[in-house]
């Protein structure tokens, strides 16, 4: 085998020039390409070493303080060192504007060639100004609110001297059990899609040279959400359907809005590691889709292909990584460490190593680091915009937007802000941590509004706000590997709060998860409230029916009795900042809820993964016998389902027509309803079209998201919603391996949700 490799490498090579041919013939409008940069790297690339060159391909987390005197030994003088003598291509986690001015300046005038570092950062919702986390931002429907969040992060990432996020991450996430739910944008790959393109613009705006824009990376390429069993880090196992149809449309989206990077992950899939997944990388990113961007890895991802088992060690997994596709390795130092030796001796060819290198000069120079490698760190910039009132009031709008009303028996809310007695119940109420969620980039600890504050900042003077503590889930920032049930047991806290309940007219009780019960390595076996959570809550319904229940959380849970018996339900997520004043607003009626479930609701916790774009199977319903797909101990339906979320006013759906009966294949049609608001109020709503295509090669999903638009509506107003539909936008990855739309039957159903009933249908030729 081993007198294979350099063939085998020459082969790999080959693909590698045929694939870049394609690449910059496809991308020829990205951002990334332009011919005189282009000529840039030429020369640059002509001048470097091999060993500059695996410099550029290799990434250090910060380890010591860069504004400290130089480390003199042990493993932080040994990178210091590689920094000054050009060996390091990025770094992560070094944050603020002289941290980062004082490691650029150690590359650029120490390095021989003074080729400038790449600051990379997880700036997921925000940098520290903190807006909701992107499945409760999902929530919105909202995809201008979605690209002004990632404008606003972008903006004071790079006066902090941050140049590339490690977002959006476009994991399509079914299973609540994965904590990286809350990453992402929820089950649906339409909406997955929108959203990616969203964000990535939000983050790049239109030109990646301008000082409030960052480089996007799309991730986990991919499949990283389908982990078995919901376990982070675990096997996925998909096919090719479900790959081609729900798992990469939101990254070719993506790519399509010029993301500048793609991460791959920590999964295998189909039995490889897709960190050596040529396939993925070469041919189906970088060359199908014309990706001219790198690739990077995940964290140490490139090493661990060595506890796969696919790499017999630490060069062998370096060597896959390269010849895969895999431009920059991310913490696990094979390339510095191994690179040189495999290209010297032939294994792996220097075409490869060329080509990595150039993927990760274009960034730089589009992000114009070499015309000023300082020109990001400006701490007078940084300290005029992070937190500045702007961005504070449109995290408060976002965080208003994302929030979704499940449950409103009798009209209990919205709650009049004068004359009433107000108890607030729960940890969760004065806790101003965990409305900043999951990876909170630079967001300062302790620094959101808490739901408390936020109602007592909003009720007026006649009004009585009393707080209890209730249950404890005492979990804050502490070790991952500790028992998050920590505290699940403590009662000591109840009596009190069923006597602040008992003599109040109406009770704010906050449930759900602390901040980092979701998020990576957060994965869990039960979907239900943790601790005595739902216990207290009994116990407070018992002495006061009026309850008002605020769900913080960071994915779907299982609350079956909880939305059996609280009167009233509102999903607030971890929405960030200005969390507390946007749930208030709600809570008293000064924005009337319009977000929608951009994930299913499970009712217990053996229903997931639960998605509403499932097949049918070939039993789908027959109640009169056993032999049907169904469960003995739960129904099939989700709690709540996808797209699902009421208002204070209500809505109708009728005459849902289609403009044509038969479309052909290029051709279009206009599917058109009819929506009145039937309530009392102004509200808005959001008009949701899914299409079935009727019969397929390939087994088809009962329904899938094609279309929705935002209404509002005055009280007895009506309107047309008018969605245009492409036959193309039917297409999908058929039984003959191609990406195409099928002639046959569609019908098109419009509603509020994902459950809409009103229906019309056409043919496509």
């Amino acid at each position: 085998m081993r007198t294979l490799r350099p063939l085998l490498s020459s082969l790999v090579t080959l693909c590698v020039i045929a694939s870049n041919l394609s690449a910059q013939s496809a991308s020829s409008g990205h951002p990334l390409m332009d011919a005189e940069r282009e000529r840039r790297i030429d020369e640059l690339l002509a001048r470097m070493t091999v060993a500059e060159k695996v410099g550029q391909l290799n990434q250090y987390s910060n380890t010591f303080d860069l504004t400290g005197p130089p480390p003199d030994d042990g493993e932080a003088g040994r990178r210091y060192e590689r920094i000054r003598e050009g060996r390091v291509g990025s770094m992560l986690n070094v944050t603020g504007a002289e941290a980062t001015r004082s490691a650029q300046q150690l590359a650029v005038e120490g390095s021989r060639l003074g080729i400038p570092l790449l600051f990379g950062l997880d700036v997921i919702h925000g940098y520290r100004t903190m807006f909701p986390i992107p499945l409760a931002e999902t929530a919105s429907w909202d995809l201008e609110a979605i690209r002004a969040s990632a404008r606003v992060a972008a903006r004071e990432a790079a006066a902090a001297g941050i140049q590339w996020t490690f977002a959006p991450m476009v994991d399509i996430g079914r299973d609540a059990r994965w904590g990286r739910v809350m990453e992402g944008a929820g089950e649906d790959p339409y909406l997955g899609s929108l959203v990616a393109a969203a964000r990535v613009r939000g983050f790049q705006g239109d030109d990646l040279a301008d000082l409030s824009s960052i480089a996007a990376t799309a991730k986990h390429f991919a499949g990283y959400g389908f982990a078995e069993a919901g376990r982070e880090y675990n096997t996925v196992d998909v096919g090719t359907a479900t790959l081609w149809n729900t798992i990469l449309p939101p990254f070719q989206a993506a790519v399509g809005a010029g993301v500048a990077s793609v991460m791959n992950g920590f999964n295998v899939l189909d039995g490889i590691p897709v960190t050596a997944s040529a396939y993925l990388q070469r041919d189906v990113l970088k060359g199908d889709w014309g990706f001219p961007g790198f690739v990077v890895s995940d964290w140490q991802s490139i090493l661990e292909m060595t506890t796969h088992g696919v790499a017999e060690d630490p060069a062998a997994a370096a060597r896959l990584a390269l010849s895969a596709g895999s431009d920059m390795d991310m913490e696990s130092d094979a390339y510095r460490a191994h690179l040189e030796r495999l290209i010297e001796s032939g294994a792996v060819d220097e075409a490869l190593l060329d080509d990595a290198v150039r993927r990760v000069l274009r960034v730089k120079f589009a992000l114009g680091l070499f015309d000023d490698p300082y020109r990001y760190s400006d701490p007078e910039r940084e300290a005029d915009l992070l937190l500045s009132p702007e961005h504070l009031a449109l995290a408060r709008d976002v965080a208003r937007k994302s929030i979704v009303l499940l449950k409103n028996q009798d009209r209990l809310l919205p709650l009049p802000p004068e004359g009433r007695s107000i108890a607030v119940i729960g940890a969760l109420a004065a806790d101003k941590d965990a409305p900043l969620g999951s990876w909170r980039a630079q967001a300062i600890p302790n620094s959101a509004v808490s739901l408390l504050e936020g109602v007592e900042a909003a009720v007026g003077a006649g009004t009585t706000v009393s707080y209890a503590e209730g249950y404890k889930l005492g979990i804050g920032q502490r070790s991952f590997i500790q028992d998050l049930a920590l505290d699940a047991e403590d009662r000591s806290g109840f009596a009190e709060a069923v006597r602040v309940a008992a003599g109040a007219d109406v009770v704010v009780m906050a449930l759900g998860e602390e901040a980092f019960q979701s998020g990576e390595a957060r994965s869990v076996a039960d979907l239900t409230l943790k601790g005595q959570q739902e216990a207290l809550l009994r116990e407070v319904l018992a002495v006061n029916p009026n309850v008002v229940v605020v769900l913080m959380n960071g994915r779907p849970l299982a609350i079956p009795w909880v939305a059996e018996h609280a009167p009233a339900i509102v999903e607030a997520w971890h929405l960030g900042s200005e969390a507390g004043h946007a749930i208030a607003e709600v809570l008293f009626g000064a924005h009337n809820p319009s977000g929608k479930l951009p994930v299913s609701f499970p009712r217990v916790t053996g229903q997931v993964p639960i998605y509403y774009n499932h097949f049918n199977t070939g039993r789908p319903v027959d109640p009169g016998t056993v032999f049907w797909s169904h469960y003995t101990d739960a129904p099939n339906e989700p709690l709540y389902p996808f797209g699902y979320g009421l208002s204070y006013t209500t809505f109708s759906y009728s005459n849902v027509r289609a403009d044509r009966s038969e479309v052909s294949p290029d051709g279009q049609v206009t599917i058109s309803v009819d929506v009145r608001n039937t309530g009392d109020r102004s509200g808005s709503d959001v008009a949701q079209l899914y299409i079935r295509d009727v019969v397929g090669s390939r087994a088809r999903p009962v329904r899938e998201l094609k279309g929705f638009e935002r209404v509002e509506l005055d009280p007895g107003e009506a309107t047309t919603v008018h969605f245009t539909v492409r036959a193309q936008d039917l297409a999908f990855y058929t039984a003959r391996g191609v990406w195409d739309v099928e002639p046959g039957e569609f019908v098109a159903f419009v509603g509020g949700d994902s459950t809409a009933t009103e229906r019309t249908s056409f043919h496509v030729r």
